[in-house]
C-alpha cells in the first residue's frame, strides 16, 4: 500500500461516499495518476452497496463471455430500448452498454473484484426483445476479507446477520429457499456447511454478495494508497465562477473546507432516509422507515448540487419492493412473493397484480399506476400477503426456516395476523370476508387449471426463478386450502431512491437548461437512473453505478490535462 499524498486540504479529486460508485470513481481517478481523497458521512465505508445482493448487471462483461457466451451486446441495446422507452436519452443507454465491459475488466484488474454468473437468474422482461430468461447477472465469488486487516471493522453491516464465514451467495439463496421441496436443498446445504468449515479451519474471514463486493472495491483503493475519511458528512460544495472547486465538509465538532483542483464527484447515494424530501416528492403512504438503503443516505449530495442549479429528475421514484415492515426492520420480499399457496391483495380484498412481477413494477401497482404517479391516495394499499400453513410448512418465509413457528412480536406489532378461516383472517385485517373468500377461491381455481387467468402469473421466466418446479402444473400457483392462514402486511419499501442529478454521458452534471456545472459530477443514486422507471435485471443499481463513475473519473483526468497511465489490462481511453 502507498501513500497517496499528506495534505487532505487540497487534493485533484474528491469523492463524496464509499458505496460502489464512489469506490470505482477513486480507483480510477488514481489509476491516472490524481490524488484522491474519500469522504463518508457514515462511521462505516461500503454505503448501500454493502446492504445489497452485491449483483452487477453488465451485458457483454468478461464473465459473461467465459460463462454464458451467447450474451449480445446489441440484444441488450434492444432490450433495454425496449423496456426504458422515451425516459432516457438513447446516448445514456448506449454510453453505457459501450462502456460497461472494460469498466468491468478495469476493475477486475485494479482491485480483488472476482464474479461469477449466476445461471438462471433471469432479466427482469425476458420475454421482451433482447431479454434473456437465463439472465446476465454475475455476483462477488465468496471473499476472503483478511486482506483489509482493521479496515474490515468499518464495513457497512450486512442486511441480515449470520455466523461468521457461514455466507450464502445468490446462486445458493436460490437453492434453499424452497426448503424441503427442492431436492438439491440437501447438497446446497452440505456446500455451505463445508465452505464454513473449510473457512472456520483456515481462519478467513469470508464474505459474500454486497459485504464481498464492497470488501473487493476497497482492496483497490488500499492498493492505491487512497484515502478515506469516515464520519464526514458533505455540508455544502464550494464553487468559484461557473466552477465546482471544493466541499466543505464536517469534521468532529468543526467545518472542513477541502480543495479539489480537478473535480468534485458526488456518488454519495440517494434520499431514501429523509421522510420530509419523500414526503415532497412521493406519494403517499411513503416514509423513510422501509426501506433498507444505508442509514446515512439522506440526499446531501442531492441538496449540494441543486443548491447550485443543478437540475433533478425521476424524485417521485425508487428502487421499490414490496417489503414486511418487521419490527426490527423491513424485511424486502424477493421470493415470498413467487411462491405457491400465497396471493396478495388490497384493502377492498381483491387481487390488483401478477404477485411476481419484477419488484418495482410490484409497487408501482402497490400505487396504483404504471409509475406510482398521480393525484390523491393510493389505490391499492394497504396491501396484504396471504398464505397457509401449507407455504408456511414448505417454504422460508423473512428469512425463517420452514415449520417454524413465526414470532409473537410480529402478530403483536400487527404486521400479520392468523386465523382458522379466510373469513376470520379477512376480519382480523379490515378486508371485506366475501370478497376475500371469493379472491381465493377463484384463486384457488387458477392454481388448479395453472393458468391465471387474472394476471398470468407463472407465464414469465422470471416468475418461476423463484418459484416451486415440484408444483404443478404452474411453480407459481398453489390453492390456498390448509388452515390456518395468514396475513403479512406489505408495505412500499425499497433498496434506495432513484432520484438524483441530471447528468451528460460523462456523469457531469447538469442545470435545466443542460449547460454543464464544471467539475461536478455525479453517480449511482446521487445521479438520475439510465434505466429510468424501469429495473432491467438483478444488479441494474450497481452495473450503471460503478460504468457511470469510471467515466466521471476519466473525465475529470482528461479535464486535468493528466496523461492516462497506460495499463496492460485493458485500453484506457475512450
Amino acid at each position: 500500500m502507498k501513500p497517496q499524498h499528506s495534505d487532505a486540504d487540497t487534493v485533484d479529486v474528491l469523492v463524496i461516499g464509499s458505496g460502489a460508485a464512489g469506490m470505482t470513481a477513486a480507483i480510477t481517478a488514481a489509476h491516472h495518476g490524481l490524488s484522491v481523497l474519500v469522504v463518508e458521512k457514515a462511521t462505516h465505508w461500503g454505503g448501500s452497496t454493502a446492504r445489497s445482493g452485491g449483483g452487477i448487471w453488465i451485458p457483454g462483461n468478461a464473465v459473461l463471455r467465459r460463462e454464458a457466451p451467447d450474451d449480445d451486446i446489441e440484444a441488450a441495446r434492444t432490450y433495454l430500448s425496449t423496456i426504458i422507452g422515451s425516459a432516457v436519452d438513447k446516448a445514456m443507454i448506449d454510453t453505457y452498454l459501450d462502456n460497461g465491459a472494460r469498466v468491468f475488466d478495469f476493475l477486475t484488474a485494479r482491485s480483488a473484484l472476482r464474479m461469477q454468473w449466476v445461471p438462471g437468474y433471469s432479466d427482469y422482461y425476458p420475454e421482451a426483445a433482447g431479454g434473456r430468461s437465463h439472465g446476465r447477472s454475475v455476483e462477488p465469488v465468496p471473499f476472503d476479507a483478511r486482506v483489509l486487516g482493521a479496515e474490515l471493522a468499518t464495513l457497512e453491516p450486512d442486511y441480515s446477520t449470520a455466523p461468521r464465514n457461514f455466507v450464502l451467495t445468490q446462486a445458493d439463496f436460490r437453492q434453499i429457499h424452497l426448503g424441503v421441496r427442492n431436492p438439491r436443498a440437501p447438497w446446497a446445504a452440505i456446500r455451505i456447511a463445508v465452505r464454513w468449515l473449510t473457512a472456520q479451519l483456515r481462519g478467513r474471514h469470508l464474505l459474500a454478495r454486497g459485504q464481498a463486493l464492497s470488501a473487493m472495491l476497497r482492496s483497490g483503493m488500499l492498493d492505491a494508497g487512497i484515502p478515506l475519511l469516515l464520519d464526514t458528512p458533505l455540508l455544502e460544495l464550494i464553487s468559484t465562477g461557473n466552477r465546482v472547486t471544493g466541499a466543505i465538509v464536517r469534521r468532529g465538532d468543526g467545518e472542513h473546507r477541502i480543495t479539489a483542483r480537478a473535480g468534485v464527484i458526488l456518488a454519495c447515494g440517494g434520499f431514501e432516509r429523509n421522510a420530509v424530501v419523500r414526503q415532497q416528492h412521493q406519494r403517499a403512504p411513503i416514509g423513510a422507515d422501509w426501506t433498507v438503503g444505508a442509514a446515512a443516505n439522506t440526499g446531501d449530495g442531492i441538496a449540494a448540487g441543486a443548491a447550485l442549479g443543478a437540475a433533478t429528475g425521476f424524485m417521485d421514484d425508487a428502487w421499490w419492493g414490496p417489503s414486511i415492515p418487521l419490527p426490527r426492520q423491513p424485511w424486502f420480499c424477493l421470493a415470498e412473493r413467487n411462491l405457491p399457496g400465497s396471493l396478495i391483495v388490497n384493502d377492498r380484498g381483491v387481487r390488483f397484480m401478477n404477485e411476481s412481477l419484477p419488484y418495482v413494477d410490484a409497487v408501482h401497482r402497490m400505487y396504483g399506476g404504471e409509475h406510482g404517479q398521480g393525484e390523491g391516495s393510493a389505490d391499492n394499499l394497504p396491501a396484504w400477503l396471504i398464505f397457509d400453513q401449507r407455504y408456511r410448512n414448505r417454504y422460508l418465509f423473512a428469512g425463517l426456516p420452514p415449520r417454524q413457528p413465526l414470532p409473537q412480536r410480529w402478530f403483536d406489532a400487527g404486521v400479520l395476523a392468523r386465523a382458522d378461516t379466510i373469513g376470520e383472517l379477512a376480519d382480523k385485517v379490515g378486508v371485506p370476508a366475501d370478497t376475500l373468500t371469493s379472491t381465493v377461491n377463484r384463486f384457488n381455481t387458477f392454481a388448479r387449471t395453472g393458468v391465471d387467468e387474472d394476471f398470468g402469473r407463472g407465464e414469465s421466466a422470471y416468475d418461476r426463478y423463484y418459484g416451486d418446479p415440484r408444483q404443478r402444473p404452474n411453480p407459481n400457483l398453489g390453492a390456498l386450502t390448509s388452515g390456518p392462514y395468514y396475513a403479512a402486511r406489505l408495505v412500499p419499501g425499497d433498496l434506495g431512491t432513484k432520484g438524483g442529478l441530471v447528468t451528460d454521458t460523462h456523469s457531469r452534471v447538469l442545470r435545466d437548461d443542460h449547460t454543464v456545472i464544471e467539475g461536478l459530477y455525479a453517480a449511482g443514486n446521487t445521479a438520475t437512473p439510465v434505466m429510468g422507471h424501469t429495473y432491467a435485471g438483478p444488479g441494474a443499481t450497481i452495473g450503471p453505478a460503478i460504468v457511470f463513475a469510471y467515466l466521471a473519473a476519466q473525465h475529470v483526468a482528461t479535464s486535468a490535462h493528466r496523461a492516462p497511465t497506460v495499463s496492460t489490462a485493458e485500453p484506457d481511453t475512450l
